[in-house]
């Protein structure tokens, strides 16, 4: 398995040990997950993209890989997935051309 797919693959596995050791923890935030990706005013897909953009900007290379997955998942692709790596980069300064390269890198791998 390659490294953005095995990490999302143990961000989702942490949370099935959390819903082992702190289901209620674990509850809330699959429920509160599960409101938030539904289609609605916002599809669904355009809402992982959104959290791809958001996962650049804060720096968080899980969230990149577990939303990366998910927005593939739902049809997003490579030129929309790009188009988020760079609003994320202006949203997020410098730093975030890093975490950018880490997005880009799992669309690659993963698409």
């Amino acid at each position: 398995m390659d490294k953005y797919s095995e990490q999302a693959k143990n961000v989702f596995n942490f949370l099935g040990t959390l819903s082992k050791e702190s289901p209620k923890i674990a509850e809330g935030f699959s429920m509160m997950h599960q409101a938030t990706s539904v289609d609605g005013a916002i599809s669904g897909k355009h809402k992982k993209l959104m959290a791809i953009g958001i996962a650049i900007a804060i720096r968080c290379e899980g969230c990149i890989s577990l939303h990366m997955k998910g927005a593939i998942e739902a049809g997003a692709t490579k030129d929309e997935i790009l188009e988020t790596i760079g609003v994320a980069i202006l949203m997020g300064g410098g730093p975030s051309i890093t975490y950018g390269n880490k997005a880009h890198e799992a669309m690659i791998e993963m698409m």
